[in-house]
């Protein structure tokens, strides 16, 4: 029987106090936390370290996407700072990917960047307007193999183009945002899905933030999207599901 995705916790919060508390009330259920550009913009990349220490992986999304020079440079210095996971945007190209895995490895040889394809804020017609012609799921596939060539770990893309990762670039690690347990709001996502539904589809590692970290009990919160991963997990045993 397949195991459930591991579930990273983003702390997406204003300052550095509040996503260490977070980490703390939640290190017990959460596979790894995600630091992104709220808190690497506002306390700043030491942060990583901090949630680090919680004895977690950190997922950092810093979404890189400039010169292969700066992206290395940048890469090297949150491989020294302890992610474990960093994303970059694949749409920078392979030569960038690339200088984003040299310099987190050489900092931390067990680290794996994760390249970005569609961001799950947008639908094909937002897409168009950004690339003008293609679908989400030709787009994702594309910039996937780009990011397989160039030595990334992972991608993310969103639940519904894990099939087509799969196909694309099966090697890669499958992160997905835009969980929504059933009853939440999908806010500013286009793309999302129910925990279940990113079990059920093959995700690696799923990304939830403000269904958890807006909970009024962010702990019960994370234990009640857990149990639906489980019971999914559960089903696709008894064979039963897609």
């Amino acid at each position: 029987m397949r195991r459930r995705p591991g579930v990273l916790v983003a702390l997406d919060v204003p300052s550095a106090a509040d996503a260490l508390d977070l980490a703390r009330r939640l290190v017990d259920q959460a596979t790894g936390f995600k630091v992104g550009l709220e808190l690497l913009m506002g306390p700043g990349p030491g942060v990583v370290a901090a949630v680090r220490e919680l004895g977690r992986p950190v997922f950092v999304d810093a979404k890189l996407h400039d010169i292969p020079a700066t992206v290395e440079r940048a890469a090297r210095r949150l491989g020294r700072l302890g992610a474990r996971w960093l994303t970059v945007h694949a749409s920078g190209g392979d030569d960038m990917v690339r200088a984003a895995v040299e310099g987190l490895t050489s900092q931390a040889p067990d680290a794996g960047v994760v390249a970005v394809t569609v961001l799950t804020s947008l639908d094909e017609a937002r897409l168009a307007r950004v690339i003008g012609s293609g679908s989400v799921g030709r787009q994702v596939a594309r910039l996937a193999s780009l990011a397989d060539d160039a030595g990334a770990e992972g991608v993310v893309c969103s639940v519904s183009e894990l099939g087509v990762v799969a196909q694309a670039a099966p090697r890669l690690l499958r992160v997905t945002p835009g969980i929504r347990p059933v009853g939440s709001a999908a806010d500013d996502q286009a793309r999302v899905a129910t925990p279940s539904e990113a079990v059920r589809r093959g995700a690696d590692l799923v990304v939830v933030g403000r269904p958890v970290t807006r909970a009024s009990d962010p702990a019960a919160a994370l234990r009640n999207l857990v149990a639906e991963m489980e019971q999914a997990v559960d089903t696709q045993g008894n064979g039963v599901g897609e």
